[in-house]
């Protein structure tokens, strides 16, 4: 037999067992959401113990992540995820076993046998982990080498924007070094493809089973890397068609040039529905396939059963099932919450980022009038000192971005801002646009706008917090402006030197409790926003803003989840979600929030740098 036929045949055989498998593998990923979520709970909130804030973010999570402490807690998240990952194949892997063709008797004896087992399978998910990352660490260092050697010279939002020549070195480099290290994994992983099968139906001792694996698949592992790749390459083929029928649907009725809007989504969110279930019934397949595939070279080498009787296994799947529906009143009431946020009157300020970035140049004068214009409530800036003690409107640490010349901002002097032109790559007709200056922007926001100033730091900052005050008091602003910073003890800073001003925190990423942070905000990626965190932040008397929002379904969802501010490229058109929401029923809303939840958008064009 091929391996393509193998492979075919084992796609077949799960199809036909696609009663078993399907059910099963949405049963126990529920089942799965009760036994990961304590886990993760445990292992951010140690990490949160071991530093002197509430909650980490970004540059605290990479130091805590690279000290020893953070080194074991990041082993054992991973083990837990890939503990979840182990319990559905397992699942999946002792029904096929069984071979029961009733879901309740093969779900009931294959759960039952993973939850006897699970302290030998937390053992083995450790293990594993720590074995990939052995073989991955090294190849990761020359990877990061190569990119600190190519890739550093310059503000790394240049390479992302132009890909440079360098850039393609590295991501050649980088590639190749990836290839050798997939070789590698692929050659260990072939070796190992039977451990969890002698951990399952040997019961033998997961520091036994990796060896043990490796010489029992001694001349097959050459056949089995060639059906695992064709395996992965049928699954793949599958999904892409499978989103390009969703996508050709999806396109007959574009939401956003639709007149009846609630005709609109109800279809759109139909098709999002179907695309959802076959997701679901591909991925329960596929893994009943890889299952049957690693089940061909694995012969049981022992007198013990296997397996418990099916019969006597009932109460596992009782549990599976009680999981399920848990998971299920959860998700009512969180309709029910949602139900009373659609209805809540909206709240949420508008916060042009770098002003009006999407129709002007980022971080020009030009941005900042047009955010003005457009109603926004707040422009938000970012802020730098120059050599000559100037505190100037610049995100990156260079002008490579912008305009081609490398000069770091803080070796930049005013006289030389004023040859750099930083407008002409958006549209010639900004060619004049000059760098401003915190005091220029100020200039023009008194009376018409507030103001939000993000501190930037590059470690070369002299005495930005005291001089963006100094301004902001001689503009007699204090009551129209907020600082934020990515450096979490910058914002201290701030609120020890203007204990009434507002200052807040911005994340890109967190664990642990936001709302504890020092601050009178908290600014994160929309992509972490969720009702709870929202509820947490305000229930704190904090205000939570999101970025960068340019969506209009992502708008109305942020705004349904009850966020203060939408930090965005686009003003104008948030102002005007906000507007025609305002006059929606519930309904209406709702249908906004859910297409933006199956992670439908509206085509807009896409930002050079969204990053805050």
């Amino acid at each position: 037999m091929t391996s393509f036929s193998a492979v075919t045949n084992a796609y077949k055989g799960a199809w036909a067992r696609r009663r078993v498998f399907v059910p099963i593998y949405f049963v126990v990923r529920l089942l799965l959401i009760a036994l990961i979520t304590p886990g993760l709970a445990i292992a951010a909130n140690l990490a949160v113990s071991l530093s002197s804030q509430t909650a980490l973010t970004d540059q605290d999570i990479a130091a805590f992540v690279l000290s020893p402490a953070g080194f074991l807690v990041a082993v054992a998240v991973l083990s837990l995820f890939l503990l979840a990952e182990v319990f559905v194949f397992s699942v999946m892997a002792g029904s096929l076993r069984m071979g029961e063709s009733d879901p309740w008797r093969a779900g009931s004896a294959a759960i039952g046998l993973i939850l006897t087992s699970l302290p030998a399978l937390f053992g083995f998910a450790v293990r594993f982990v720590l074995r990939v990352l052995l073989l991955v660490l090294p190849f990761a260092a020359v990877s990061a080498v190569i990119a600190w050697w190519t890739l550093t010279e310059y503000d790394i939002n240049y390479y992302l924007t132009f890909k440079p020549p360098s850039f393609w070195v590295a991501v050649v480099l980088i590639g190749a070094v990836l290839l050798v290290m997939a070789w590698v994994l692929i050659r260990r992983l072939s070796g190992w493809a039977l451990s969890l099968h002698l951990v399952l139906f040997e019961q033998v001792r997961p520091a036994e089973t990796f060896a043990l694996s490796t010489e029992r698949m001694e001349g097959k592992r050459g056949q089995l890397k060639i059906e695992l790749a064709v395996w992965l390459i049928v699954r793949l083929l599958i999904a892409t068609l499978i989103a390009w029928v969703a996508g050709v649907l999806f396109a007959i009725v574009p939401l956003q040039d639709s007149s009846n809007l609630r005709l609109a989504l109800t279809y759109s969110l139909l098709i999002a529905g179907l695309w959802s279930l076959a997701g679901l019934v591909l991925a329960a397949t596929a893994l009943g396939a890889l299952a049957v595939v690693l089940d061909r070279f694995f012969e049981i080498r022992t007198d013990e059963p296997p397996h418990p009787e099916p019969g006597s296994l009932r109460v596992p799947l009782f549990t599976a099932v009680g999981g399920a529906v848990v998971a299920v009143l959860i998700g009512l009431w969180f309709g029910q919450h949602l139900l009373e946020q659609v209805q809540a009157p909206d709240r949420a300020e508008v916060i042009g980022h770098r002003g009006a970035a999407a129709l002007r140049p980022e971080n020009t004068m030009a941005a900042v009038l047009k955010a003005i214009e457009d109603g926004a409530d707040w422009v938000e800036i970012d802020v730098q000192e120059t050599a000559d003690d100037v505190v100037i409107v610049a995100h990156d640490s260079d002008f490579m971005k912008l305009a081609g010349v490398p000069t770091k901002i803080w070796d930049v002097t005013m006289e030389e801002v004023a040859e750099i032109d930083i407008g002409g790559w958006f549209d010639p007709e900004y060619a004049e646009e000059r760098t401003p200056t915190l005091r220029d922007v100020l200039a023009a926001a008194k009376g018409n706008a507030k103001v939000i100033i993000e501190l930037k730091y590059y470690g070369h900052d002299v005495d930005l917090e005291n001089r963006v005050a100094a301004l902001v008091e001689e503009f007699d602003m204090q009551d129209d402006i907020a600082t934020m910073s990515l450096k979490y003890p910058a914002v201290q800073k701030m609120k020890k030197l203007r204990p009434d001003w507002r200052a807040g925190v911005l994340a890109a990423t967190a664990i642990g409790d936001l709302s504890g942070l020092e601050g009178d905000f908290v600014a994160v990626n929309a992509a972490m926003a969720t009702p709870g965190l929202v509820r947490s932040v305000q229930a704190a008397g904090k205000d939570i803003y999101v970025w960068t929002v340019n969506d209009p379904l992502q708008m109305s969802a942020m705004a349904s989840m009850g966020v203060d501010g939408l930090i965005t490229d686009r003003p104008a058109m948030a102002n005007e979600v906000l507007r025609v929401r305002a006059e929606m029923g519930p309904g209406e809303r709702l249908l906004l929030w859910l297409a933006n939840a199956f992670g439908l958008s509206v085509d807009t064009e896409a930002m050079r740098d969204d990053s805050p």
